[in-house]
Order: C-alpha cells, then sequence, then structure tokens
C-alpha cells in the first residue's frame, strides 16, 4: 500500500549542502491559514486517506526539518513540524530559522524535543544543539567543549547516550601536505572532530580527530582548482553521523568523502577498524559497496544499518542498507536493502531509523520523500513533500503541554452567532474544547464542548456573552489548559 503527503518545503539548504541535487518540478501546494495564529503557514498536507501507517504506529508523530522553497513566488519555509497520523500539524516552529534532525531523545530519564540550529553553511557551520522538556521549556544548549569550546558544533549529530553525554561534530581548519592529491604542500582541509560531550558541564569525555588516522589519499572527494587554501580548504573527510556501538565501548563514525565508516575505541579514541572506502578492514561482498553514505547506526540484532546515498556524483542507487559486518572473518554482506521507491537519488542527508515494531523508516535527505518498510524491505507507503530537503525524518512517540497557553480568537460570522476558533501550539493530549462565555468571568457558563478537529478547531455558539474562555480538555474531560478569547 501506499500514501502520498504533499508539501512543499526546502530548496535553500540544498544549496549549501555538497552533492545536493534539484528535484522536478511539482505543483506547489496550498498553506495552511490558521485565525489563532495567522503567523504560522506551513504547507498543507494532501494524504491518501486508503493508505494509513500500520495501527500499532497511530499515536507516533513524524518530524521534520524543512528548508527551502515552498511556493510560486519564491516565499521559502524554513522551520520544524511535527506531524500526528493524518500528517496534520502538532506543532510548528517557523520564523526563526533553520531545524535540523529535530528528534525525541531521553535526558536524565526523561523525553526531550531536540534540534540544531545555527548558520548551515557546510563544512563551515556555526550552532548548537537546542533541548526543550515535554512542556516545550529550553532546558540546555550543547556546543563543542575543551580546546574547542569556542567553536560551535556541526549540524550532522546531535545524539544523547544513557550516560547523559551528547555525540557532537565539528570541523576545523588544519594545515596539512596536500601534493598526493594535486594540492598544495602547505595546504588546508576541513579536519572532522568527534566529541563526545557531558552535556550539565560542557565538557569531552573523548575527543578523536580524522587527520590522526585518516590521511587525505583515502579521500574520494577531487581537490578542486583553488580549493585547499586557508580561504577555501579542502573537505577531504565530512564526518557526519556518531553513534555507540553496541559493546558500549566504541564508537561507530561515518564519514561521506571517504565513504566509510571507523570504528573507535570509546576511552582512548584509536581507531579499530575502517568499513568501507579504500581503506577498508573488511572484505566487502556482493553488493555491500556503499557512497557518499549517512547515518550509520549498530542494531540490536548486531547488523550495521546506513542510509547509502551513492550519489553525488551519482554512483549507483540510492537505498537504505542494512550489512552484516563478521568482525572474525572481517567480511561485510548485504542483509537486507530497502531501494527507493522510483529513479530519485539523493546527493546529501538523509537517514534510516528502526521502529519498535521492526518496521524502517527513511528520510531521503535532498530528495523531498519519506518512506516506511517492513523490516524485510517490503515498502508500506512513500510520502512526498514535493520540494527541497529534510536532513533526517523520524517517528516517535510525543507526549507534550506546553507551558505557552492555549490561543483562541472570535468572529461574528452573522448575527446573533460568535464563531471562535481554538488551537494550541504543541499540545498532543487536547481531546475536546470546553467554552465558558457570560457577561463577566464570575457569570461565565459552559456553552458548548467540541471535539478537537485538528491543530484548530472551530466552533459557533449562540448567545454568547462579553466574557469568552475556552478549556482544552483531555480524554479524561479534565481541563489541562484555557484562555481568555481575544
Amino acid at each position: 500500500m501506499s500514501y502520498r503527503i504533499l508539501f512543499a518545503s526546502v530548496a535553500a539548504a540544498a544549496l549549501l549542502l555538497s552533492g545536493c541535487t534539484a528535484g522536478e518540478e511539482v505543483p506547489q501546494p496550498e498553506r495552511w491559514d490558521f485565525h489563532t495564529r495567522p503567523e504560522l503557514d506551513p504547507p498543507k498536507i494532501d494524504i491518501d486517506v486508503s493508505a494509513q501507517p500500520p495501527e500499532d504506529e497511530k499515536d507516533l508523530k513524524t518530524f521534520l526539518g524543512p528548508k527551502g522553497q515552498t511556493s510560486d513566488d519564491d516565499e521559502s519555509w524554513v522551520g520544524g513540524l511535527i506531524l500526528d497520523s493524518t500528517a496534520e500539524p502538532v506543532w510548528v516552529r517557523q520564523g526563526l530559522g533553520q531545524v535540523w534532525d529535530l528528534r525525541v531523545q531521553e535526558y536524565k530519564d526523561e523525553p526531550v524535543l531536540t534540534w540544531w540550529e545555527g548558520l548551515a553553511e557546510t563544512p563551515h557551520t556555526a550552532g548548537e544543539v537546542v533541548m526543550l522538556d515535554d512542556s516545550y521549556n529550553e532546558i540546555a544548549r550543547v556546543g563543542m567543549g575543551g580546546d574547542l569550546a569556542h567553536k560551535t558544533s556541526d549540524l550532522h549529530e546531535t545524539t544523547i547516550t544513557d550516560d547523559d553525554t551528547m555525540f557532537l561534530l565539528s570541523y576545523i581548519k588544519t594545515q596539512t601536505d596536500l601534493s598526493s592529491i594535486g594540492g598544495s604542500k602547505d595546504g588546508w582541509v576541513w579536519e572532522g572532530v568527534v566529541q563526545e560531550v557531558d552535556i550539565a558541564s560542557g565538557h569531552p569525555v573523548v575527543e578523536w580527530r580524522s587527520l590522526d588516522d585518516v590521511p587525505v589519499t583515502q579521500s574520494e572527494s577531487t581537490i578542486k582548482d583553488g580549493e585547499g587554501t586557508e580561504d577555501d580548504p579542502f573537505d577531504y573527510i565530512h564526518l557526519n553521523s556518531v553513534s555507540e556501538d553496541d559493546d558500549g565501548d566504541s564508537l561507530l563514525v561515518s564519514a561521506r568523502n571517504t565513504h566509510a565508516v571507523y570504528q573507535l575505541d570509546r576511552k582512548s579514541a584509536d581507531l579499530n577498524w575502517v568499513l568501507g572506502g579504500s581503506a577498508s578492514d573488511f572484505e566487502m561482498g556482493e553488493g555491500a559497496t556503499f557512497a557518499w553514505q549517512h547515518d550509520a547506526i549498530r542494531r540490536d540484532d548486531g547488523m550495521i544499518t546506513l542510509f547509502d546515498n551513492h550519489a553525488a556524483p551519482r554512483l549507483g542507487d540510492t537505498r537504505g542498507l542494512r550489512l552484516d559486518v563478521d568482525e572474525d572473518s572481517m567480511k561485510a554482506t548485504v542483509d537486507t536493502e530497502y531501494p527507493a521507491p522510483d529513479d530519485r537519488s539523493s546527493g546529501s542527508q538523509g537517514n534510516l531509523q528502526e521502529l519498535d515494531n521492526g518496521n524502517v523508516f527513511i528520510g531521503w535527505g535532498s530528495e523531498p520523500y519519506y518512506s516506511e518498510f517492513t523490516n524485510e524491505g517490503k515498502l508500506l507507503y512513500d510520502a512526498t513533500f514535493t520540494g527541497g530537503s529534510n536532513y533526517r525524518a523520524y517517528r516517535f512517540d510525543w507526549q507534550a503541554t506546553p507551558s505557552a497557553p492555549p490561543t483562541a480568537t472570535k468572529s461574528e460570522p452573522g448575527e446573533g452567532i460568535t464563531r471562535v476558533h481554538m488551537s494550541w501550539n504543541g499540545a498532543t493530549e487536547v481531546a475536546a474544547w470546553r467554552i465558558l462565555s457570560g457577561a463577566g468571568e464570575e457569570q461565565l457558563k459552559e456553552t458548548a464542548i467540541v471535539e478537537r478537529t485538528g491543530f484548530e478547531t472551530a466552533a459557533d455558539i449562540t448567545p454568547a456573552g462579553s466574557h469568552i474562555v475556552v478549556e482544552a480538555l483531555d480524554e479524561n474531560n479534565q481541563r489541562i489548559g484555557s484562555t481568555t478569547v481575544g
């Protein structure tokens, strides 16, 4: 089965990312127009209701950070979106810059919402990871530590560990000999740096610098004329993910521009082995070779999953990939492939998420799609947001009650009728709205209870007093928020 979600987003950031490709020209969808929040106008979503996500995922939300053009008049939409199972907005963050890697994590055993924000001109990015609690209150901002405390983190990684640390990446200008690859002997590169940082203190637990173990000769990128100077360093490695390996004592680091995944000792930062690329310690079985990849993660079954871009330049088909990596025989073989449903080729970004029911959720990076497969590789649905890019796409259970109150407005569409619009940006527990009205605060009486119908709910009441209050009710009919109608 399949469904398609249509909403525009995303080309501006794609221009900032190496290897990004332009998508086909498609009709631009309408924008949402909310009475209660006129400053929010995310693209509307068109969903085929005949094909929904599996029943056991109905409570999961979809998390996106679209970036780019969303209308024919070149107006761009950039921000963060949490969508419900019908692909309608639950939370919209707009007008405050780009949102990268928006997702739910745990910190101190509590759920948190995290993303990276800043200036995204890769590899010279400048930003930090933002962390909110389940009331959308900011509780931390995390950046590089130690000698790099003055440097901001790169957008590619934001993972929180069970030890309340965070994996971060950065690129630093470093002088090195580039004569072996056609550059200057006194050349410059963007060196990749991995840190595991204690969130509370900001101190790094471990740090690895790529030139210690990965020479420039292993780069699959070609140095261009004029590149490799202090003003324009060569992006020879382009680190793009860090994850904890299954033994807890090592890390997996993905490097796009060497087509390789590195296992590092988590304490010493020594290099244990290389998977893929020109220096691979593993024999790569038929179809196991990957290129320009992202998001390397060891799974509970011992497999390593990747988003295998295989572009740009295009060397093959973009796919999700599950590899059986045998460290005894030192051979990697394909366990499962998750191919793109069409001939799309993702030149940058992208991820593969395993859901609790075993299904695989894939964000296609620079191509405006996300898809879900069974664990065995059968496509369940394919969704498109029609243009631009999204770094990673996720599905999570997320329950939140904002500390900010709901928003409500009123109008008079006809004589004696008052129409009330109600919304609560980010609230996930609202089942219904109660409307109270009267001549004053002391005279309020219940006028109506209406079921929540989406991000914004409308109700007509008559007669209405001069003072109107709306209350958000949960599934037990308990008030969880209220506001006076403006």
